[in-house]
């Protein structure tokens, strides 16, 4: 958008008179108006920007963060300060240039994501729960090429985007999803997870009592997941890249399996055995359990909000493990920690659709939904 356009005496009047109570704009394409209104309640102050920032229901919280940092430092100063006229203009494209930087993020392609905020769309937006894996004949070579497992292809960001990407050349789906695993997490808190082939997922070390539970330290949850998980998240803005190049401009899909999926594993709990061991652990040590749970909680937030800044569009908690609680301990014990992470995740990303499916639990849908519905 041309200088002249943001420099317009009577555009300038109209914004500032207007800007904080901007109505919600509902198309990328009137971006150019967008960044004269954010400049000037930029220049007035931070206060009337997150005004306007709320007003603008079409981008996203990772969005709004972004024009929210990196506006501001690209140098604007109070109007009472009255910098100089060059000075003013450099900075304005500066501003210029962030603001187009933020709303290239946003998917051309986003049937999904229309569907997931409820919307009317044309058709049902497709995309499967396994599109990259080992049953693409082309990521079995690229195992065999770099001569790498599934667990050590997850520890290098370009593979996990290579592998997210495969399924998209192959099949016309509406959405990429991090190629990722459910028990990056236990890993990160010091169980070792294991997949030697024909057994299951084994954790060779797996929690034995509430005494376990107690020594598991979550009380900087961001932390560790930008120490532990990095590699994971550093895949995400690769991905990203990786789409653009490909001209695949849909939407990237965040994840994490949800507390009771980790606490299986996380006790011991195998799906060729020990299948009851969550159960039991229920039983024996009720406390235990939901303090295991409220931990996980912490950590699972802060993972997929990280997903969200690295670059997430849209994201879902995953209880795998569903058809291993029973009912009244799902309603007991689980429906709360999902509850709680449905909320803060909405109160940190209000924009960013969730997801949440619990494998064979499907009595808890009509429960889950009011608490997931965007």
């Amino acid at each position: 958008f041309p200088q002249r356009q943001i420099m317009n005496p009577l555009l300038h009047r109209s914004l500032r008179r207007h800007s904080s109570r901007t109505a919600p704009l509902l198309a990328i394409g009137v971006a150019a108006l967008s960044a004269c209104g954010v400049l000037l309640a930029t220049s007035r102050g931070s206060t009337n920007f997150e005004a306007l920032s709320r007003g603008m229901g079409s981008i996203s919280s990772s969005q709004r963060s972004a024009l929210a940092t990196t506006i501001p430092n690209a140098g604007f100063v109070q109007r009472r300060q009255s910098p100089s006229s060059r000075s003013r203009c450099n900075k304005m494209e500066a501003a210029k240039r962030a603001v187009t930087s933020v709303f290239a993020q946003a998917p051309q392609h986003d049937l999904l994501l229309r569907a997931a905020r409820g919307e009317k769309t044309e058709r049902t937006p497709v995309w499967l729960f396994r599109q990259a894996g080992r049953h693409l004949p082309e990521y079995n070579q690229y195992k065999k090429d770099n001569n790498k497992n599934f667990l050590q292809l997850l520890d290098d960001p370009k593979d996990v985007a290579e592998v997210t990407m495969q399924p998209l050349r192959r099949y016309d789906v509406d959405a990429a999803i991090l190629f990722s695993d459910i028990l990056v997490v236990p890993e990160a808190l010091d169980i070792n997870v294991d997949m030697p082939g024909g057994k299951g997922i084994l954790v060779t070390n797996p929690i034995q009592g509430p005494e376990d539970v107690a020594k598991i330290d979550v009380s900087s949850p961001r932390k560790l997941v930008e120490d532990r998980l990095a590699h994971v998240l550093a895949a995400l803005p690769e991905i990203k890249n990786s789409l653009k190049k490909e001209n695949r401009d849909i939407p990237l899909i965040g994840f994490s399996a949800a507390p009771f999926t980790l606490m299986f594993y996380m006790v011991g709990g195998n799906t060729r055995f020990n299948q009851t061991m969550g159960e039991q652990w229920f039983q024996q040590y009720p406390e235990a359990c939901d303090e295991l749970l409220g931990k996980l909680s912490d950590v699972i937030v802060e993972y997929m909000s990280l997903q969200v800044e690295k670059g997430a569009d849209l994201l879902q908690l995953f209880e795998a493990m569903g058809s291993y609680i029973s009912e009244p301990n799902f309603k007991k014990f689980e429906m709360k920690h999902l509850t709680n992470i449905a909320s803060r995740l909405k109160e940190k990303h209000p924009d960013i659709p969730l997801m949440v499916f619990a494998r064979g639990a499907q009595y808890a849908n009509s429960d889950l939904q009011p608490n997931f519905k965007k």
